[in-house]
């Protein structure tokens, strides 16, 4: 295990060095740009349309409302590396990591509005649901199925398997912390419940993340609050440290300059997403009347989810001074850092709270892999193989080693991102064509309808004829 461990390390060092890093700046930036900073200039209609009602097809049938498919990707996003994966980037990459999971965001941001947009537009019916995502944009939009099967496998390997490693192992170490229950017993728990949800369909999906997501979260920042309440005149040194840090002007506090900025966009794409290629594929599933829709509302998850979850991480941490222990790391550190500020009461609250985001985050990373599964080939002892080995998978995270799981989930992220952005780079055009006409619809007073033919050069879609029976 430890060569294994050292071998995909070494990878991961590769790929975010000369590539990743790159590649996610450079073309957030030019979504931003393209867009005219759809993500900031728009954020009122983001929180506008987030709780419109789905539409209602011909026979009668509700589809998946734009916040029930928010609350999918927001299952996905809202888990481990809101409390883990900050406390990580903290603990290796010092208090600058910060500063470089809020950029990343901001300009990512740009990203998901694309990805998640197009998602729309390339989305296909499923009897009485869509489904869509990256693999289908890249067949129907590109004309390149193969470029979407080699996503589709990478995403159902990412997120189906290694990530869902990644949120059990972060449940059995706070289990084990909080509670003293062994790994090996959260392990068998954890996939058994699993096998719950996951045999129950999309619907059930539905009804799990749409209740325990906004809950878990509100609570979370509720808590976050009190910690600055309590600690209002440190919060101005806390800021400065921060960015200090982030560019390697205070390096006795932890990680010079290159530790902070890669661990940042580390975690900070695992926890939002942003250019990654999953989110767009809860995106596809709701039923709205213009995909801009989605695009806004996926957009807006990416500022809940870095701007305000994992900062209310990182400030627990940060004010707690529990970072500059030698033995700091993943959930441990979150952990220890909320008791100092609230007593040993909150090693047992995050166990809890743990729990419920990443539990919600299994149940949302394997809706991902089923949809792509079924772009590839619509086979029932396929998506049976794949339900066990996501129960597999998460019996495995639970015992295994923490630096091999989150070793893995990086790599598997940059593999995912590296054909999604190449994707939505290609096809960006399309995403700023629909764009303006949500725009100008708006600007005439409408509630913006799209159809297929009210742009050019779009290719093969199925969901937006004239015709169509909706």
């Amino acid at each position: 295990m430890a060569a294994l461990d050292g071998f995909i390390s070494m990878l991961n060092n590769w790929m975010y060095s000369y590539i990743m890093i790159a590649m996610l700046i450079v073309l957030g930036l030019f979504f931003t740009f393209r867009t005219g900073f759809v993500q900031f200039k728009m954020i009122p209609e983001m929180f506008r349309v987030i709780f419109e009602k789905s539409t209602i097809s011909a026979d009668g049938k509700k589809g998946i409302s734009s916040f029930q498919a928010f609350t999918i990707s927001a299952a996905s996003r809202i888990g481990t590396g809101n409390l883990a994966g900050v406390a990580t980037a903290i603990a290796l990459g010092g208090p600058g990591a910060v500063f470089w999971m809020w950029i990343i965001a901001l300009i990512g941001a740009g990203s998901s509005f694309v990805e998640s947009t197009l998602a729309q537009v390339y989305k296909v019916k499923d009897g009485d649901v869509f489904r869509g995502g990256p693999a289908y944009y890249m067949e129907k939009g590109l004309n390149k199925r193969w470029m979407g099967i080699v996503f589709a496998v990478a995403i159902t390997l990412s997120f189906g398997l290694v990530f869902n490693a990644v949120q059990s192992n972060t449940i059995a170490i706070a289990m084990n912390e909080g509670f003293g229950v062994s790994r090996y017993v959260t392990a068998v728990v954890l996939a058994i419940l699993t096998g719950f949800i996951v045999f129950g369909g999309l619907k059930r999906i539905v009804h799990v993340t749409q209740i325990l997501v906004p809950v878990m979260a509100v609570v979370y920042v509720l808590l976050a609050v009190v910690v600055l309440a309590m600690n209002i005149t440190e919060i101005p040194a806390m800021f400065m440290l921060i960015v200090n840090s982030a560019f390697g002007l205070q390096e006795a506090a932890g990680g010079a300059l290159g530790a902070a900025l890669m661990n940042g966009i580390k975690r900070g794409l695992f926890s939002n997403e942003a250019g990654m290629g999953s989110a767009p594929n809860a995106a596809a599933t709701a039923a709205v009347s213009h995909p801009v829709k989605q695009g806004l509302i996926q957009t807006l998850g990416v500022f809940i989810d870095t701007i305000v979850i994992c900062s209310a991480t990182a400030f627990i941490i940060l004010l707690s001074g529990e970072y500059l222990r030698a033995d700091a790391q993943s959930i441990n550190l979150t952990q220890s850092a909320l008791s100092v500020h609230i007593g040993d009461w909150a090693v047992i609250f995050l166990a809890v709270a743990i729990f419920m985001f990443a539990f919600s985050s299994v149940v949302g990373n394997y809706y991902y892999g089923e949809t792509n599964i079924e772009f590839i080939k619509e086979s029932k002892p396929a998506l049976l193989v794949y339900r066990l080995a996501v129960m597999g998978m998460v019996f495995f995270g639970s015992i295994a080693k923490i630096s091999l799981v989150w070793n893995m989930a990086d790599l598997f992220m940059a593999i995912m991102a590296f054909i999604n952005l190449i994707a939505i780079a290609m096809l960006s055009k399309i995403a700023v064509k629909v764009l303006a006409d949500y725009s100008q619809q708006r600007k005439e007073g409408k509630e913006p309808v799209f159809y297929s033919d009210s742009i050019d050069g779009i290719g093969e879609v199925e969901c937006w004829e004239r015709n169509r029976e909706e």
